[in-house]
């Protein structure tokens, strides 16, 4: 009697195992390759103004299109600002977020609050960008930076940091709607990874007499410190890469007058949204994929750094007692 092999068997064995690795292995690869090929291509295409500016293109402060004339200062420190200011605002409040909805919300607002938060997520770029130039930039103005400007008028150093015209957009404009537009992605990477935490650690530590901040601080945070770095950093890669909501409220100067948190500025993806389509063939659009390459360098030591940030961590925990 003929025996037919069934398809849960045929699935299975070793022959599945190596198209499976296969599989895995080229989806790998794959990736790798694209990878390789962008940066290829941006290298390639930014060749002239490499091979014209070199390192100075890093520290010149000109974007002169009408004179071939083009440096990338002003947008690198847009861009690296606006992403700073993000985090230092997104991380905490986010960190409140997912420590609320883990350890302190009722069950019954638990699932509705997370939903409410997670929809800040869908809202398009573009939205968040209109809403900061019409409605948020004006309030900014208004019941921000006039009364700093006042408060800090003829203080040295601190006068700086808010002068400017009182107009609502600018890097600190940017900064508070990247924060905005991140705090659904780090919140609920947070809460998902404290979620993971055994209840028997958490349960030990409040049957030791801990407080909820001390059973935050010292049981969920040392386990679930490379999920809550992975959500910081996958934040910062967002806010990095925002292009039209920062091109609406940075103000799209390209002068580093001074380091006003008001003034107004530009950021790489700005730049590469506002003038791509109009840049001639030549140096411009060089500069410009030279911008481009210089972005991915940005984001390529950031992820380094976190990685060694985590070695560092994990380097530590034998050391403690």
């Amino acid at each position: 009697m003929n025996q037919t092999t069934s398809p849960k068997r045929a699935l299975s064995g070793p022959l599945a195992d190596q198209v499976f690795g296969w599989l895995a292995k080229s989806a790998a690869l794959l990736t790798m390759g694209l990878l390789a090929a962008i940066l290829l291509s941006l290298a390639i295409s930014a060749w002239p103004a490499i091979h014209k500016y070199g390192l100075s293109f890093l520290t010149s402060t000109v974007w002169d299109p009408v004179k071939e004339d083009f440096g990338g200062l002003v947008m690198i420190y847009g861009t690296v600002a606006t992403s700073l200011i993000a985090l230092l605002i997104a991380v905490p409040v986010s960190f409140g977020i997912a420590l609320f909805l883990t350890e302190l919300s009722p069950a019954w607002l638990k699932r509705p609050l997370g939903t409410a938060i997670e929809l800040l997520a869908a809202v398009p770029s573009i939205v968040y960008g209109m809403w900061g130039l019409l409605v948020f930039g004006p309030v900014l103005a208004t019941y921000v930076q006039i009364p700093l400007q006042s408060a800090f008028d003829g203080v040295p150093y601190l006068g700086a940091f808010v002068s400017g015209p009182p107009v609502g957009i600018g890097i600190l404009s940017a900064g508070i709607i990247l924060a905005i537009m991140i705090i659904p992605f780090i919140s609920a990477v947070m809460r998902d990874v404290f979620d993971v935490t055994p209840p028997l650690l958490k349960e030990s530590a409040y049957g030791l007499g801990a407080t909820t901040w001390e059973v935050v601080t010292r049981v969920v945070l040392p386990y679930t410190k490379t999920g809550v770095i992975g959500g910081i950093m996958l934040g910062l890669g967002r806010a990095i890469g925002e292009t039209m909501a920062v091109t609406f409220v940075i103000g799209n100067f390209n002068q580093l007058d001074s380091l006003s948190l008001f003034q107004a500025a530009n950021s790489i993806t700005s730049a590469l949204a506002n003038e791509f389509a109009e840049a001639g063939e030549g140096l411009h659009q060089a500069a410009l994929m030279y911008l481009g390459l210089v972005l991915f360098f940005i984001t390529f030591v950031i992820l380094s750094l976190s990685k060694f940030l985590l070695a560092q961590l994990r380097k530590g925990e034998g050391t403690r007692t």
